[in-house]
């Protein structure tokens, strides 16, 4: 049952009002008795308590349109619930009345004991969310029929079975490690240390716990030898196996995100009262660094392999681009030497060659140079430059690897380089070896093979073809790159690099049936190719019946491609917009960034679940809201904590930092903008923003950022060095979802990481994207995921209609020139269960889509992948008969995408610090850069709605809004916002909105 409260109530439809608030039969009979204003009050605490397990706690709790429609079936005006008294006997009879009728009773001491230790035992164990645990106990209550206990009573329960069950947890994991790795653990912190002593400052740079805490340099034999260290330091600790394997992942997460942000000193406070918490969020740090440094590792590998070859090629290139001259007119020149040749057969070359040529000598010398530096010759160079810069320089990082790193394979096909890679270790001290020795056994794989066989089988001195070894390692570890990087050979170990099995949902098998019906897809795979090729047939059906009459299109042979679409027609400009926007700018002038966001956090309350964490400690929860708006500010604008302290007395700068570090994590920032958004959709007016929409728009923005780590990668469409943030917004300019992304980073599996795992209330059935976030995979995996891919094609004149159907090469005439080869459905089909395991997995979230759509790459020859090309190509068809047959989808697509670019070039507005340069090389930093930006655009985006709104509640503005007006509202504009400038927190102070608001003026033309 879904009841607002609030001021941001989201208005009850008569569905749910009849669903919910209906008295029934027994009900109706309990009403009878009573008249008046004491009919009206049972009748709606009756009705609550059957949906909540509670009484209301007063007329606050009930919205106009929930009275309204009770008052109705009682037959008492709605105004008579101003005379229903909420507390004195009369409701408490009324209480007992509601409690013998649904069989509740009070929740008594021993009732609220069990009832914890149950939630210790249960929920709180594995949920570590305050607001999980609360509906938890509420389901709990209602099966055990009784009453949920007052809000202060349950707040005290669900901390005390946090608490308890952490507390368990902790006593658990220490007895698991055992006293050996207990006393490893704390030694790095120096337990023996005197516990009074104050070392809050920055830990010892040069202690194990830095090195194992510090973040990875970038691409160099130095990061990877760094890496090795890190790795060998948090072994020789030596956790034992499976130590966190019952442990829910998010609680190891949390434990080991508050082990990184406490100091040594912080943590041996811990040791007099609970030694067992300190050794579990010591462990629990240690266990995720272990396979984040294995991802990092195996990050680096591939990326320093790519490396090696490529600058090898840059190396090569360059000196061949300086050596040659091309020779131009080589059939004249050709003509001149046969013809003088044949003149003169018997003279000298010298005399009868030379001289028959233009330039003579030296032409004929560069001729011949630019054969040799063309075709097998130029890749060979090129090998041979790689072996040189391997051997030289990054092969004792890539031989150290081998001995911290293992690989596995689960395909035979792959088990040769698995094979080859134990002889590289084996040999790997072998000092000056050239060849491997005449009896050893050699692994033959694809990477000795091809171009790399004449370099890799040399004839030695005695005539026999032997295997150059610094070769055949080097060919050996690019062979290893192009498997790991689709994952047909991974990492023990790893995270992101693990098993691809363990990817996939573990119980896939036992709950099959349920698995396809929650994508909404049949267990016969011919019931669902079969209706796929019918909406393929009449897709192309329709386009080519309606093409003669559509001005905008022309199919037919060309060069360029086979597909004309006319541009559209550019949209009425509304021009009454910029009075609307002028009068809130009018109302609300100058408004202070930091004063949206307060507003926004008074009002919607998004930090209470970050700000409750803390109310059971010393620090008060309206200070640390105070000093995580300072932090989100600080990071949002990128202007840092030390620039924005000054305005805020009573905060040191170190005091915001901590509070950052302890409170204001990746995933709380989520939670926060996931709040915001949700109370933006709550708080529209339906009758000006419309229904709400089921379609977002998503694209990346670069921002440039140091680059002394591996996140940050060189983009070859910004020109420069940076990261990427990925955004999701709704077509009302809700951010619903955004990631930080490298550069190299798939915005396909981006663009379904957000369109599935939002976390806002919004049902995103449609997906707006650029050309670069489209691709026949992604029309795949959208197709299974029932989300409507709706990308803008820019070179949609080569893109090509593929058939459903073999056998029928007249059908669709007009569409010929456009048309390609069918679909292979036998490749769906026999490929079906497992695409849908696959789906099945990106949507559970058992793994990232990144992680998941890793396999699917064109060096693969994995069966799903083929099987989910082929449904791409023909979700694709589809889509592209649709888009060129109507002129509204094409316009739609537009709008949608100019909404996300809107909201791009508002990051420049607020994000404007440091000439928008992240300057910061951990990653955790950039990340919170980019979410706390996204909760200011937010805030932005949440107040401008209510300034929208109570601007246009005036008749004479709301009559300004015309169509094309309607179309173009937006509440993302900042005219009116000043970002800059000293940041003052007031918490006294409000925006006056809604009844408080300022009184407005008249339009120009009224």
């Amino acid at each position: 049952m879904r009841h607002d409260v609030g001021m941001d109530r989201v208005p009850l439809s008569l569905d749910e009002l009849v669903e919910h608030w209906t008295l029934l039969g027994d009900e109706r009979e309990l009403v009878a008795g009573k008249r008046g204003p004491t009919r009206l009050g049972f009748a709606l605490i009756l009705k609550f308590y059957a949906g909540y397990g509670r009484f209301p706690a007063g007329r606050s709790e009930l919205s106009d349109e929930v009275i309204a429609f009770v008052a109705k079936q009682v037959k008492v005006p709605a105004s008579e619930l101003g005379f229903y008294e909420w507390s004195g006997s009369t409701i408490e009879y009324h209480r007992n009345q509601v409690r013998e009728h649904f069989g509740f009773r009070v929740c008594s001491v021993a009732d609220a004991d069990k009832l914890t230790d149950w939630l210790a035992g249960h929920v709180a164990n594995a949920e570590r969310n305050p607001d999980r645990v609360r509906e938890e106990l509420a389901r709990r209550c209602r099966k055990e029929r009784i009453e949920l206990p007052a809000p202060g009573r349950v707040t005290r329960m669900v901390r005390s079975a946090l608490h308890n069950a952490e507390e368990t947890w902790f006593d658990t994991i220490a007895a698991r490690c055992g006293p050996e790795a207990s006393a490893r653990l704390l030694a790095l912190i120096d337990a023996g240390a005197d516990l009074a002593a104050d070392d809050d400052e920055d830990e010892d740079q040069d202690s194990a716990l830095a090195l194992i805490k510090s973040v990875p340099g970038n691409v160099s034999l130095e990061s990877m030898l760094t890496e090795i260290r890190k790795l060998t330091a948090i072994r020789a600790v030596g956790l034992p196996p499976g130590l966190f394997a019952d442990v829910a992942p998010k609680v190891v997460s949390a434990w080991r995100a508050r082990a990184a942000v406490e100091s040594p000193s912080h943590l041996r406070r811990r040791l007099p009262n609970s030694p067992q918490s300190a050794i579990t969020l010591l462990a629990a740090l240690l266990a995720e660094r272990e396979r984040e440094v294995t991802d990092t590792l195996a990050d680096l590998l591939i990326a320093t392999v790519h490396r090696i070859g490529a600058r090898a090629e840059r190396k090569v290139t360059e000196e061949l681009i300086n050596a040659f001259r091309r020779v131009t007119g080589k059939e004249n020149i050709l003509f001149a030497i046969a013809e003088a040749s044949l003149a003169r057969p018997g003279d000298a070359v010298r005399e009868v060659v030379f001289p028959a040529v233009r330039g003579g000598e030296q032409t004929l010398r560069e001729l011949v140079h630019e054969y040799k530096t063309r075709g097998p010759v130029y890749r060979r160079t090129v090998q041979t430059t790689l072996k040189a810069s391997y051997t030289n320089h990054y092969r004792k990082g890539l031989i150290d690897l081998l001995g911290v790193l293992e690989f596995r394979s689960t395909n035979t096909a792959h088990q040769p380089v698995i094979e080859a890679l134990k002889l590289i270790a084996r040999y790997a001290k072998a000092g000056n070896l050239t060849y491997y020795p005449s009896g050893e056994v050699v692994p033959e794989h694809r990477g000795t093979t091809g171009e790399w066989a004449d370099l890799v089988r040399r004839t030695d001195k005695q005539g026999r073809r032997r295997v150059v070894r610094m070769v055949y390692e080097v060919a050996t570890f690019q062979a290893l790159r192009d498997q790991l990087r689709c994952k047909e050979i991974w990492v023990p170990g790893a995270g992101r690099w693990r098993d691809p099995d363990e990817d996939l949902p573990k119980d896939f098998e036992a709950r099959r049936p349920a698995a396809y019906a929650s994508l909404r897809k049949p267990l016969d795979p011919a019931e669902f190719t079969g209706a796929l090729r019918e909406e393929m047939t009449a897709a192309l059906g329709e386009l080519d019946d309606a093409l003669p009459g559509l001005d905008w299109l022309d199919i037919a042979d060309r060069p360029a491609g086979a597909i004309r679409l006319t541009p559209l027609d550019a949209a009425p400009e509304p021009r009454n917009l910029r009075q609307i926007k002028n009068e809130v700018a009018r109302r609300w002038a100058a408004v202070p960034l930091i004063d949206v966001l307060k507003e926004t956090v008074l009002r919607t309350g998004c930090l209470q679940a970050v700000t409750s964490v803390a109310g059971s400690g010393t620090l008060p929860p309206d200070v640390l809201a105070e000093r995580l708006m300072l932090a989100i500010y600080a990071y949002g604008t990128n202007t840092g904590i030390r620039s924005v302290i000054s305005g805020a007395p009573g905060h040191s700068e170190e005091d915001v930092r901590y509070a950052r570090r302890r409170y204001l994590t990746p995933d709380a920032a989520r939670t926060i903008a996931i709040a915001i958004a949700d109370a933006t959709f709550a708080a529209r007016d339906r009758g000006l923003w419309g229904e709400g929409s089921t379609a977002v728009a998503s694209d990346s923005t670069h921002f440039r950022s140091w680059d002394q780590n591996l996140f940050t990668e060189w983009h070859s469409r910004y020109g420069g060095r940076g990261i990427l943030v990925y955004w999701h917004v709704e077509r009302g300019s809700v951010v619903v979802h955004s990631q930080t992304l490298r550069a190299s980073a798939s915005e396909v599996a981006a663009m379904v990481e957000g369109a599935i795992r939002h976390g806002t209330t919004m049902t995103v059935e449609g997906n707006y994207v650029d050309s670069h976030g489209q691709s026949e995979i992604g029309f795949g995996v959208t197709r299974l995921l029932n989300v409507d891919l709706l990308p803008r094609i820019k070179q949609i004149n080569k893109v090509k209609l593929y058939r459903p159907a073999a056998g029928d090469p007249g059908a669709w005439p007009r569409l010929g020139p456009a048309l390609t080869r069918p679909v292979r459905w036998d490749l769906i089909d026999a490929s079906y269960d497992q695409v849908i395991r696959y789906a099945t997995a990106i949507k559970d979230g058992t793994a990232t889509t990144e992680a998941l759509l890793s396999r699917f790459t064109r060096t693969a020859a994995h069966p799903a992948y083929q099987a989910m090309l082929e449904i791409g190509r023909a979700q694709k068809t589809i889509f592209v008969a649709r888009y060129l047959l109507s002129r509204d989808l094409q316009r739609e697509i537009e709008e949608g995408l100019n909404v996300v670019e809107s909201w791009n070039r508002a990051n420049g507005v607020i994000c404007y610090g440091r000439g928008q340069e992240i300057s910061t090389n951990r990653r955790e930093e950039a990340e919170m850069t980019a979410l706390c930006l996204r909760i200011l655009q937010a805030s932005l985006v949440y107040v401008n709605t209510l300034m929208l709104q109570d601007v246009l509640a005036g008749e004479a503005w709301s009559a300004l809004l015309g169509a094309v007006e309607r179309r173009g509202l937006t509440p993302l504009f900042w005219q009116h916002v000043r970002p800059y400038g000293e940041v003052r927190l007031d918490m006294t102070s409000r925006l006056a909105l809604g009844t408080a608001a300022a009184p407005g003026g008249q339009p120009a033309n009224a």
